[in-house]
């Protein structure tokens, strides 16, 4: 039997990330990846890393990896706003709000790059990468026999470890059954893959020289347009013309229960049930450049990128985070935690940071404080998202229409997210009651309130 001192399951962001601060401390580590084959990775195996790949400023200080490090080819476009659309209203974001050390409002970058990139420097630090293994099950004693965890794959093969880290994505295929058999309650009741995750779609399309130069700096958002709790379209600029077209909405929505569905500018009244991806895709194209653009050869699919030409399917998390077993050994990182979501699409940096943290603190022989230290470390970035997406739960388009028209009286020279932490004289009452409503949430979530699992729920003793 093979042994290490730690096991990774998923080598993606957070995986990568806790291979290379597990290494750094002197540390056996092995990422077992079941490897995706991409378009866009054709001379490797590698995760499934499927993602809109935008980064805000202060995401890079989140994240602990500025872009300088990044070899060519990872980062595609610099940015220097965000739109956000609603059916009649739109507010433009030019500042976070938040102090960074980045200089730019964000980037885009090629997720595939980027995952490769974290490989490699797991690899330099000392972590085996395997590719092209999938893990069946852990078996895991929690008073702590040697091995403690038993790491067993497809293959037959078992690789024993003192320490194991989960960062096998939204899907959880292998978290949920490790956790399931330390929990009172049957796992799913709070992570079913269905309820738990949403469903995003992209399409990588060049546009024509004028379309493009419109959307260039900015990452567009549309609410409202669409059906579904956080589920909006979206467009990103990347190099050479190419943009990154796509959507995130929830998984089995059923149409006949949606509420004045003739104000959504993307269905269609003859729609029966949800549209699928390519679809709501298409209707966005054709109804922002259909007047002037053949859309199919105007508008050509990059085949070249993405998972498979030009497309991608994957899931986005939709729950909020969940505590770890780690006095079983045992760190659940990244997208498999719920540190990701679906209401700012992925969440790159809080799976590097929540990985490095993980694989620090395992490497070190010790992972007793990591449900503190990462709460620490990301605290707010989950306060603002858990508090928003619980907000805007049940909006429809006349709801973000108010929204973003309330949103623009807030605006400060700062802008961004601190608008929504601060008075403005004159802003009238529908301004006063979004920042309140906004600051209330966060109160609820306050003091980790926001896991759906929390530490002392685990059965470890």
């Amino acid at each position: 039997m093979e042994r290490v001192d730690v096991a990774i399951v998923g080598g993606g962001p957070a995986g990568s990330s806790a291979a290379h601060a597990a290494a750094e401390t002197g540390a056996s580590v092995l990422v077992l990846e079941k490897g995706v084959p991409r378009a866009d990775r054709p001379d490797r195996l590698g995760p499934d890393s499927t993602d809109a790949a935008g980064i805000l400023d202060y995401w890079v200080d989140i994240m602990g990896i500025h872009p300088d490090e990044f070899p060519d080819g990872v980062l595609v476009h610099h940015l220097d706003r965000a739109e956000f659309i609603g059916p009649t209203e739109s507010v433009t974001m030019r500042s976070t709000g938040i102090d960074s050390s980045y200089d730019h409002f964000g980037y885009c970058f090629n997720r595939a790059r980027f995952d490769d990139f974290l490989r490699d420097r797991a690899e330099r630090s000392g972590a085996e990468y395997r590719a092209g293994v999938s893990v069946r099950d852990v078996e895991t004693d929690p008073i702590g026999t040697d091995p403690r965890h038993l790491v067993r794959t497809a293959d037959g093969s078992n690789v024993g470890a003192d320490f194991l880290v989960l960062a096998d994505g939204p899907q959880r295929t292998v978290t949920n059954k490790v956790l399931d058999r330390l929990l009172p309650f049957d796992i799913t009741d709070r992570l079913a893959s269905t309820t738990a995750n949403h469903i995003a779609y992209q399409e990588h399309r060049r546009f024509p020289e004028e379309a493009f130069e419109e959307v260039s700096g900015a990452i567009k958002f549309w609410w409202g347009y669409m059906p579904g709790h956080t589920a909006y379209p979206w467009i990103f600029p990347n190099d050479d013309n190419v943009c990154r077209v796509g959507l995130t909405m929830p998984i089995g929505l059923d149409l006949s229960t949606v509420d004045d569905r003739e104000k959504y500018q993307l269905l269609r009244p003859e729609d029966e049930r949800v549209p699928q991806g390519r679809e709501y895709v298409r209707r966005l194209l054709e109804r922002e450049y259909g007047d002037e653009y053949d859309i199919e050869s105007d508008f050509p699919l990059v085949e070249e990128r993405g998972k498979s030409k030009g497309t991608e399917t994957y899931p986005i998390s939709s729950t909020r985070p969940i505590d770890s077993p780690a006095a079983a050994g045992i760190a659940v990182v990244g997208g498999a935690m719920g540190a990701t979501s679906a209401f700012h699409e992925g969440g790159d940096h809080v799976a590097v940071r929540t990985g490095t943290i993980a694989g620090r603190l395992a490497g070190e022989g010790d992972l007793s404080a990591y449900n503190r230290t990462w709460k620490a470390a990301i605290d707010d970035e989950v306060l603002r998202n858990v508090a928003m997406a619980d907000i805007v739960h049940d909006y429809g388009p006349d709801d973000w229409d108010w929204a973003f028209k309330t949103a623009r009286k807030l605006q400060t020279d700062e802008g961004g997210y601190r608008s929504l932490s601060v008075s403005k004289m004159g802003a009238g009452v529908s301004a006063a009651r979004l920042v309140g409503t906004y600051k209330k949430r966060k109160f609820r979530f306050r003091n980790g309130k926001y896991v759906q699992i929390r530490e002392d729920e685990y059965d470890v003793a």
